[in-house]
């Protein structure tokens, strides 16, 4: 499913067009975008949960002794899928 069916399937249940449909979507993930980025967790209950870490640099050695440059710091995302989500998908 892509962000088109999911707009029609929501402006069908809800009985909004699917202009609105598309622009309360477009609100609730850019509201979960902007959470997430913020460092918040964002918790849909029988769903999942969005968050991000910040990973740490560090110096890496290989086998032979060389040093690899490490990466900046930088933020990941993940989601965890919760359980409900899960049972349902099987």
């Amino acid at each position: 499913m892509n962000k088109t069916e999911l707009v029609k399937i929501v402006a069908a249940e809800t009985e909004m067009t699917q202009k609105q449909a598309a622009i309360a979507l477009e609100s609730i993930l850019d509201s979960i975008q902007d959470a997430v980025a913020a460092g918040e967790s964002v918790a849909l209950v029988g769903f999942g949960t969005f968050f991000s870490k910040k990973s740490s640099t560090e110096n890496n050695i290989t086998a032979k002794g060389y040093l690899v440059p490490s990466f900046a710091a930088r933020s990941e995302v993940f989601f965890w899928t919760s359980i409900g989500f899960v049972s349902t998908a099987q």
